[in-house]
């Protein structure tokens, strides 16, 4: 066992009698030592309960003859930190997060993993920071929480209480309504109940084949859900225990291309949000995987779009998803178009990936649609090129709204808070393009979400009316025409940063362009004038921050090599 390092042999005593200090006794020595990762904050509603899911681990650990030691990660609550300077915060803590995991693990030589993940950054900053420790790892997260209603029995979601406020200041909702929604939200512990980030990420965790059936959709703080957390604690003392197993399901063995190409094929069937496109290319450098932005496109040229959840569809959260048959049954149906949609893979359940989906099916074609009825023959998710995005942008295609291809007029604003003070202004009218740059990875520093701008277009009805690019990224409760990651970003000179006010956009997103109608001249007039602005920092971490992160294009990855 790995950690026979610090416990065996004579000179081990002084280790061993530091063990001995936290309560472990002469027999604990010769049972396999299990991290437990956890992501326990009380101000995250996906977070607050971890304490006791970890508790239930450790005692379903201990009881199948292996020791658990629990240690914890940070977390950024992404709805919380929304529309404020707290954002810039989010995406770095990511990699906070994967650093603390190859910290921990690593500095005490522990025998494999079982992490606790739940929400926005915390779900791949695990995953990246257990490839780099390369144990046997099994990934249950919290839990999805349960959709809101409105005290007229209406879904409702995060999502809605965003785009309520642009509809308080249109003057289209009262106080009492916004009230309403605000207090039914969200109801209960668990990660947003939609298909945002959270749970985008944490569905395809089973796609990777790293967690087990029902981990992106059984509903958190629910008999079923703690079953689970049983389920995924013995399973990794199963491995832990035997000395072959814990050879055979090392991560690297179970999160490789294959893994990494079936969570993006079953992101297109479920309509992930943008996010996950950042996350898993971080994820598939961290696994060594040689994947590219571009590569996205010939997925979803594959994969039907079978599955509309919040925010794509209002009335349809996880766990109408969960009741409909779950991720499997989204897995088995795509398999249905063709042996190459799915890659057979090992999975950390034991079963190749085809065994653990053979028995699932659709409960309720209403919710998950068959590869017959779909909402579209093409996946969710998109990668447009053109002179404005030369590296590529991301577009949730599932969230569209209005028309898929459109020509406006450019809106510009250097940042988030301008753009939302100019929407609020009435600066922004139907058939323009609004464009926030200086928000990606290194202008923010920390590529903020654009959900408060997404959502007051949405909330003031201009939803369908125009369209948004940014070198900033989106929450996954966002919806529209909005395109985000646009690489090279402002910061580093990208073309973004070049726009001025009333330059025709083209966007076409059936034919994957996003390209501003300027000639050769004018565009090489506007490099040779343009300086990036480059905003003053306060924060030491930040600082270090942009100094080191790539673009968008490249998951936000921070450079090793300089």
């Amino acid at each position: 066992m790995r950690s026979d390092e610090v416990k065996k042999g004579y000179d081990r005593a002084p280790h061993r009698s530091l063990f001995r200090a936290t309560g472990l006794k002469d027999d604990d020595f010769g049972k396999p030592f299990i991290g437990v990762a956890n992501s326990f904050i009380e101000i995250i509603p996906g977070h607050f309960f971890l304490n006791k899911v970890a508790e239930i681990i450790k005692e379903e650990i201990r009881a199948n003859g292996c020791v658990p030691f629990e240690f914890n990660t940070i977390g950024v609550d992404d709805g919380i930190a929304m529309g404020h300077d707290g954002m810039l915060f989010s995406l770095p803590s990511r990699e906070l997060i994967a650093n603390s995991i190859e910290t921990v693990m690593n500095a005490h030589k522990l025998d494999a993993m079982i992490a606790i993940p739940n929400c926005d950054k915390i779900v791949p900053g695990m995953i990246m920071g257990a490839i780099r420790v390369n144990v046997p790892t099994v990934f249950v997260s919290g839990g999805p929480m349960a959709k809101g209603h409105t005290k007229d029995g209406v879904p409702i979601d995060l999502a809605t209480a965003f785009e309520a406020v642009g509809k308080f200041e249109k003057g289209d909702m009262t106080e009492e309504e916004l009230t309403d929604i605000e207090c039914n939200a969200c109801p209960s512990g668990g990660s947003c109940s939609g298909m945002f980030t959270a749970n985008s990420m944490n569905t395809l965790m089973e796609a990777m084949g790293i967690a087990l059936p029902g981990n992106g959709t059984i509903l958190a703080l629910t008999p079923e859900r703690e079953e689970l957390y049983r389920k995924a604690a013995r399973r990794v003392c199963e491995i832990a225990k035997d000395n072959e197993s814990r050879e055979k399901f090392k991560l690297s063995n179970i999160l490789n291309e294959n893994a990494v190409r079936n969570a993006f094929a079953v992101d297109m069937a479920m309509g992930g949000s943008s996010n996950t496109v950042l996350h898993m290319l971080a994820i598939a450098k961290e696994a060594g995987v040689n994947f590219e932005l571009s590569d996205i496109n010939a997925i979803s040229k594959k994969v039907s779009h079978i599955a509309k959840i919040s925010p794509s569809l209002s009335t349809v959260h996880m766990e109408d998803i969960n009741k409909a048959g779950g991720v499997n049954a989204v897995m088995k149906e795509m398999t249905k178009r063709g042996d190459d949609i799915l890659i057979d893979n090992l999975t950390v359940s034991g079963e190749s990936l085809y065994e653990k989906i053979a028995d699932a099916y659709i409960k309720d074609t209403n919710i998950i649609h068959t590869i017959d009825n779909p909402y579209s023959n093409v996946g969710g998710l998109a990668i447009l090129y053109g002179n404005l995005a030369e590296q590529g942008a991301v577009i949730k295609t599932a969230g569209i709204t209005g028309a898929r291809a459109l020509t406006g007029k450019a809106v510009c604003f250097d940042g988030q808070p301008e753009a939302i003070a100019g929407i609020l202004g009435g600066k922004v009218k139907a058939g323009d393009v609004v464009v926030i740059r200086y928000e990606g990875p290194k202008g923010g520093p920390g590529m903020q979400e654009m959900l408060a701008p997404t959502s007051l277009i949405m909330g003031m009805g201009l939803g369908d009316k125009v369209a948004l690019i940014t070198d900033g990224r989106f929450s996954g409760a966002t919806r529209g025409a909005s395109i985000g990651h646009v690489s090279p970003e402002a910061a580093e000179g990208g073309m973004i940063g070049l726009l001025k006010d009333g330059d025709e956009i083209h966007i076409d997103v059936d034919q994957y362009i996003l390209e501003v109608h300027l000639s050769d001249e004018e565009i090489a007039k506007r490099k040779a004038e343009f300086v990036p602005l480059k905003k003053s920092l306060t924060s030491k971490w930040l600082g270090q921050y942009r100094a080191l992160v790539t673009n968008a294009s490249s998951g936000a990855v921070l450079k090793t090599d300089l």
